[in-house]
């Protein structure tokens, strides 16, 4: 049964514009799970997406739909999840803030003619007619192109029993509307002007959010405008452009000087510099050649190159970077649960304490007008000779205003929109939220040797010469024979003495001798670079080189002998070595407070050498990949649960995982990468100072989000309770409170991310 059960998944994904804070997308989350057959469901706000994913025996995509808007929000797209795109969700969120402000100025033009006669009627000369012109200019502010929209998702909230933010809104701007048309009857001051100002006042935030939200995840619109769009592919020998969303793997692309490269592939032909700054955040461009790999939207500086297509569409890097980041935009934080049962509950208890500020009024005005009188000492709006039902109308209305909890169900997501933005930006790709919380507490960072702290792959580290021979003539004649061998350590020799300005000549009789090295004759001479056995062989004595061959082994280093001849020339070392960032790296987690430890299969010798080189606090040598997830808990009992994992390698994924944060090396393997918290998209340490550094800010962040939304609304409703507080000036607050989360949030852009030099 369950399997026939599964056979029927299907997944939907919707684009809600309104979805804008997490108190929306908490109400739609009910409304859905409501509708039988949901399995699963995920809100993300900050691209206004849903996702369900339900058992199609039981409903449909459309029935979803349904509940959406009977929640009283607006479905803009519904479409196959494998068939959703980035650039539908920017258009839907353009199209979003066209209709916002299109709103918004349909509104305005009324709300500011009334605020153009208001001033005159009351301070100066009566506008014989006033109350009927008020009345007609409001109506459609209130009721029709600007109001509207707010009423419906009111109603469909209230009947789905559920209260969105447009209930308060219509509460606080329909009864000053109907109120005032009392005035035709009765002799009575006019509440028509203020429903057109909440009405309108409610719009300018409305926009001002949705344009603030925008600027909060523009991360993600940059990346999705750096792609290119259209590519020049080889087909049957000729030059043909096609778009870039055709393209397959395999097919050859020819990619000219400064044009941007369409997708992840391999160089085949030409040389060139990469401006890879999308993806490392570093400005340097990098040299690149044949068999060498390149990302997709990277910049070719000079010179045509030819690349194969590795990875096309969802399967690219930049495609790949964008999921990450929307799902760190979307992905909730711990501490959020807390105020996200809070807010669930607010507005019915706001509509609660505005009924039974109404009523208190009522019966008790007596108790309200020396606070008036006090008020109206500073605040030029509080009349304390106003009558109870007018005094009870206002401070219901401007409680109903001022609650609006849009700051509190901002407070989160716009800090984690701009902080994973700032890290994608920097080459840290945060997975979660959860991920952000706990990265701050980390007491402990474990890191792999090879690859993390060291480059991965071997360098000539010293050369030696003996009397009678410079180093440079040692180091040529060592590349020019070890140019006939693929392995690794003779490659790296090669490489280091091209790096050097040396001609490698070649060699002829090239000879490998299994386990003792490799010989051949260069100018007349033979040419011996290998073990000590290889030189005993041959009658070779090593003279002073034994001492500095034993040294150099005990750094760990794989130590050459170099023979030209009949004697010893010098030696040659190699070695994985350390990359230029990580002593700063853990010297300012040191900084920080981190205990740093190595966990390496290597043996106690070479990791104890690398240890003190960088200075490492702890290392666990000899340990077997399945060894480390052992060590990881080990670790989590010594010092909490507090520990994060740097690795790179397939057998790095279950220790990753094992840990409390996992941290990938983005050159890594794809394996490791799934199995992280943090993805770092160059191998540098200092990625991972930067990610925590930047976790600690976010996270501070959202409290202060928090704190101050909260302590906005708990401090101005009493004050709007008691009548100090006029409604218009209550709007205008809420949208402040608003716009100053979405602006604390900004500020994160100016995080010092440093690493100790």
């Amino acid at each position: 049964m369950a399997s026939r059960a599964h056979d029927r998944s299907q997944t939907t994904s919707f684009t809600i514009p309104g979805m804008g804070s997490d108190h929306c997308a908490g109400i739609i989350s009910m409304s859905i799970r409501r509708v039988p057959g949901i399995e699963k469901l995920d809100t993300n706000i900050s691209n206004h997406r849903v996702q369900v994913t339900f058992d199609a025996g039981q409903t449909d995509a459309q029935s979803i739909r349904a509940a959406v808007e009977r929640a009283g929000y607006e479905v803009d797209a519904s479409e196959e999840y494998q068939t959703t795109g980035h650039t539908s969700d920017a258009a839907s969120e353009d199209r979003y803030l066209a209709r916002a402000w299109k709103r918004l100025w349909i509104a305005a033009i009324p709300a500011t003619l009334i605020m153009v006669l208001m001033g005159p009627h009351m301070f100066w000369q009566p506008i014989p007619g006033y109350l009927a012109i008020v009345a007609v200019l409001a109506f459609p502010v209130v009721f029709l192109f600007g109001g509207w929209a707010t009423h419906v998702s009111a109603w469909r909230s209230l009947t789905n029993r559920t209260a969105n933010m447009d209930v308060l809104i219509s509460m606080g701007s329909l009864p000053p509307y109907l109120i005032g048309l009392l005035g035709f009857i009765y002799q009575m001051t006019s509440f028509i002007e203020m429903a057109a100002t909440i009405m309108t006042f409610h719009l300018i935030g409305r926009y001002l959010e949705a344009r603030a939200k925008g600027r909060a995840s523009q991360a993600i619109k940059r990346l999705i405008t750096m792609g290119a769009k259209t590519a020049t592919v080889l087909r049957e020998g000729d030059e043909v452009e096609v778009p870039v969303a055709e393209l397959q793997p395999g097919d050859i692309m020819l990619v000219r000087p400064g044009a941007k490269v369409p997708t992840d592939g391999d160089i085949v032909d030409g040389n060139s510099h990469l401006d890879e700054s999308i993806a490392t955040g570093e400005s340097v461009p990098v040299e690149k050649g044949p068999g060498d790999a390149v990302i997709g939207a990277t910049i070719n500086k000079e010179g045509l190159l030819k690349i194969r297509a590795t990875r096309v569409g969802a399967d690219t890097f930049l495609s790949q970077v964008i999921k990450l980041v929307e799902e760190a935009q979307g992905s909730k934080v711990p501490i959020q649960e807390f105020a996200d049962r809070l807010t669930g509950y607010f507005v019915p208890a706001v509509l609660v304490i505005a009924l039974g500020t109404f009523v208190t009024w009522l019966a008790f005005a007596d108790i309200f007008q020396p606070i008036l009188h006090w008020g109206a000492g500073f605040l030029p709006w509080v009349n304390p000779d106003i009558s109870p039902l007018m005094g009870a109308t206002l401070a219901m209305i401007a409680v109903l205003v001022i609650a609006c909890p849009c700051a509190l169900g901002l407070a989160t997501p716009t800090a984690l929109m701009v902080g994973s933005g700032l890290g994608a930006e920097r080459g840290v790709l945060i997975r979660s939220g959860e991920a952000i919380q706990t990265l701050k507490d980390i007491k402990v960072v474990v890191l792999d040797k090879t690859g993390t702290i060291t480059r991965g792959k071997p360098a000539l580290t010293d050369a030696v010469a003996l009397e009678g021979f410079d180093e440079e003539a040692v180091l040529r004649a060592a590349a020019a024979v070890e140019a006939g061998s693929e392995h690794p350590l003779a490659q790296a020799i090669v490489t280091s003495a091209r790096e050097r300005g040396l001609e490698v000549p070649e060699v002829t009789k090239f000879k490998s001798l299994t386990a003792r090295g490799v010989q051949g004759e260069l100018d007349g001479e033979t040419v011996r670079v290998g073990s000590r056995r290889l030189l005993d062989e041959a009658g070779i004595s090593l003279g002073d080189l034994e001492e500095r061959l034993t040294a150099l082994e005990t750094e760990g280093k794989t130590a050459m002998l170099v023979a030209v001849g009949e004697r010893a020339a010098g030696l040659v070392a190699v070695a994985d070595t350390i990359k230029e960032d990580s002593k700063a790296a853990i010297a300012t987690m040191h900084d920080l407070g981190i205990h740093v430890v190595m966990v390496t299969g290597d043996n106690e010798r070479t990791a104890r050498h690398v240890a003190r080189q960088v200075g490492l606090d702890e290392v666990m040598a000899g340990v077997l990949p399945e060894g480390k997830v052992d060590a990881i808990r080990a670790l989590q009992d010594k010092h909490g649960q507090h520990v994060a994992m740097v690795g790179d390698g397939i057998n790095d994924a279950p220790a990753l995982k094992q840990a409390n944060v996992g941290i990938a090396i983005g050159a890594g393997a794809d394996v490791a990468i799934e199995a992280a918290d943090v993805t770092l998209v160059t191998g540098e340490l200092t990625r991972v100072v930067e990610a925590i550094q930047l976790s600690k800010a976010t996270f501070r962040k959202i409290v202060e989000n928090l704190f101050w939304a909260w302590a906005y609304n708990l401090a101005a409703i009493p004050v709007a309770a008691v009548g100090l507080l006029h409604p218009m000036v209550g709007v205008i607050a809420m949208t402040a409170s608003s716009l100053s989360v979405i602006g604390n949030s900004l500020l994160l852009k100016r995080a010092k991310l440093e690493v100790r030099k």
